[in-house]
């Protein structure tokens, strides 16, 4: 096809909302029009490289043993109720009604579909492993897309599924999943670092991501330069061998008054301490218990602590309703080889603190 029939238009001048690099060229290069916040119209020339980078996907996939399928992008409820997921996931998961007044959302993962369809068909365990995977439309909520493609409300997805008949299996398919992206991301021709990741509300206890290595970005990734240890910022972990605070003479917990000091830099500050002496606290409701959760200042995440079992406990507000209100900051001598400290409440404590 002649250029001159193409049907594209390049543009001199950007909108004032393509922040970085990639977003103002794929404006200039006539690959993208904006629809809505967050939602784009792809051209020709982006759909040509899109289908060259499936293609890619695909090959690698597919001489692995991995089976393409594609699923509905409306889901019905029924699923994620079922799963539990319909309440959790929050303003992100966009929800409809049909005509019939049916609740169906608009799939920002397809987990609870891809259950169902395989169960709907798996008859004995002799039939596993099965490795499935899609090219597909998601819709996620954004609060604030931004970065154009990278963080946009619809964009597509290859999401893969394997299914297996014990851990051991599962750990044998995620490695051949592992290899097979080292090698598109090679074919790609992309700087890139496999990194440990948290798994977030897909869930699970292993996870990594495939970063490319870029100035823009909203993801911090942390390396050791002298192995080969390297990890997102929401799953990395650290280890304090030097400087460990004296816990032979910990003074009584007692009430400190932090007025106006929100973060935990700011309660820091204000007390004279640094970030590795506070004690970060938060309470949540799951599963209709309340739940506290502590974990050291300076690392406080909230994925972390809601991944970390040994930080899980009851909380005590239904017996100690002025619990919530009775301290700002605790300062506990800790060992910081730790990560996570996990909490325990004594009588003496209750006795000093809970009143």
């Amino acid at each position: 096809m002649r250029v001159s029939q193409l049907f594209f238009q390049t543009l001199k001048e950007v909108p004032k909302e393509a922040q970085i690099e990639s977003h103002r060229l794929l404006y200039r290069a006539g690959m993208i029009q904006k629809l809505a916040s967050g939602v784009y119209n792809y051209l020709p020339l982006a759909l040509r490289s899109i289908r060259k980078l499936e293609d890619i996907i695909r090959e690698e996939l597919n001489k692995r043993g991995c089976q393409e399928v594609l699923m509905p992008s409306v889901q019905p409820a029924e699923l994620w109720q079922e799963s539990g997921r319909w309440g959790y996931y929050g303003p992100e998961l966009l929800r409809l009604k049909d005509r019939k007044g049916g609740d169906f959302c608009l799939g920002p993962t397809h987990e609870e579909v891809i259950t169902d369809m395989v169960r709907r068909n798996l008859r004995s365990y002799k039939q596993l492993p099965y490795n499935l995977y899609q090219f597909q439309s998601k819709f996620r909520d954004e609060v604030r897309p931004r970065f154009g493609l990278m963080r946009g409300r619809e964009f597509i997805m290859k999401d893969g599924y394997s299914f297996d008949v014990s851990e051991e299996k599962a750990k044998e398919s995620y490695k051949k999943m592992y290899e097979a992206y080292n090698a598109i991301f090679t074919r790609s021709g992309l700087k890139f670092k496999p990194v440990d990741a948290a798994t977030g509300a897909i869930g699970g206890d292993m996870s990594h991501e495939f970063q490319v290595l870029a100035d823009a970005g909203e993801d911090t990734i942390l390396s050791c330069s002298k192995c080969s240890y390297a990890a997102n910022l929401e799953k990395a972990t650290s280890v304090y061998s030097e400087n460990k605070p004296d816990s032979s003479n910990v003074p009584p917990v007692k009430d400190v008054e932090t007025p106006n000091q929100r973060s935990v830099e700011e309660v820091a500050a204000f007390l004279g301490k640094t970030t590795k002496e506070i004690m970060k606290t938060m309470n949540t409701e799951e599963m209709k218990n309340f739940i506290k959760k502590i974990g050291r200042g300076e690392l406080y995440d909230e994925i972390k602590l809601l991944k970390n079992k040994n930080i899980d406990f009851p909380s005590l507000y239904s017996k100690y309703p002025k619990y919530l209100k009775a301290v700002k900051v605790t300062l506990i001598a800790l060992d910081y080889d730790a990560e996570w400290v996990e909490c325990t409440f004594t009588k003496e404590l209750e006795k000093e603190y809970l009143k």
